[in-house]
């Protein structure tokens, strides 16, 4: 896929920019109910929330919305602006289940779901709602889960017999509106995760925290795609520099996303700090994403 062309007017670069930022704390609510149709009007491709029932007390307290019934919501707020999850902890609810939802949420949405993959990290809302594992355990299901859900998504009835998940004449109807499913979006940054997006996904976040270097992450997410005969189909995804703790820098976010661009990113994720969010939003939009053809 191209990302830059010559034009009368110079080089041209395309970036789709995914707001994030919002979090799914109730606390948050008021202001993801204004943010997103606005982020809709202005023109940003994509929204994602996180999807956790407990954050802990160190991460922002325990008082959350469901991720996916806020989503729905949102879709019919919302006409254009894609809507999903950064991410969804796979092991965390039946595979099965979560391929109903996510279907369910592309239908209403009119195909605008993205579901974010990931292994899961609060042992504290695993044990409150779900089965915590050791690290291998989690990715082993989910990478089994993610088999499981695109089989639901794409065939008419599934027999499936794995490690942790089985199926017996499951029928998933009506199917998911975008085909071949809607895009998987892996945020994971361990080895296994990163060749796990390269087999499966569409897009694969590389975070700036990362415990490798940032091109060496790509590297491995690049061989299993070929590896896959997937080389065309998985783009890559890189966030901006802004922390909870710092004042929002939009010089250095202009110059990351510049940075992106020339690196190949297809997709930009933008974290917009919660005080002043909808103001910085708008001076992104109007400052920054019209260099930028995005690409729907």
């Amino acid at each position: 896929m191209f990302i830059s062309r010559e034009t009368a007017y110079g080089r041209v670069w395309f970036l789709r920019f995914i707001l994030s930022g919002l979090g799914n704390w109730y606390r948050s609510w008021k202001l993801i109910q204004e943010a997103v149709p606005v982020a809709d009007e202005l023109g940003f491709w994509g929204v994602t929330l996180p999807d956790h029932y407990m954050w802990g007390e160190d991460r922002g307290g325990n008082s959350s919305l469901e991720t996916w019934v806020a989503l729905t919501y949102l879709a019919a707020r919302t006409r254009q602006i894609k809507l999903g999850t950064l991410v969804t902890p796979i092991p965390f609810r039946p595979p099965g289940v979560l391929a109903k939802m996510a279907a369910t949420h592309d239908i209403l949405s009119s195909g605008r779901t993205i579901l974010g993959v990931g292994a899961g990290w609060s042992q504290t809302e695993f044990e409150g709602y779900s089965e915590w594992a050791d690290p291998k355990t989690r990715v082993d299901k989910t990478d089994e889960g993610v088999r499981l859900i695109l089989k639901l998504w794409q065939e008419p009835s599934v027999d499936f017999h794995g490690k942790f998940y089985n199926a017996k004449g499951a029928v998933l109807d009506p199917k998911p509106v975008q085909k071949p499913y809607p895009p998987l979006l892996f945020g994971g940054v361990g080895t296994r995760m990163l060749r796990m997006a390269g087999h499966y996904g569409d897009i694969c976040f590389i975070p700036q925290w990362v415990k490798m270097p940032i091109e060496k992450a790509r590297a491995i997410v690049t061989q299993e795609a070929k590896r896959a005969g997937r080389q065309n189909k998985v783009s890559f995804a890189i966030g901006s520099p802004v922390h909870r703790d710092q004042k929002f820098d939009m010089k250095a976010v202009e110059q990351s996303v510049q940075k992106a661009a020339e690196s190949g990113y297809l997709y930009y994720v933008i974290p917009f700090l919660q005080e002043g969010f909808t103001e910085n939003m708008r001076q992104f939009a109007k400052q920054v994403m019209p260099s930028y053809i995005g690409l729907n």
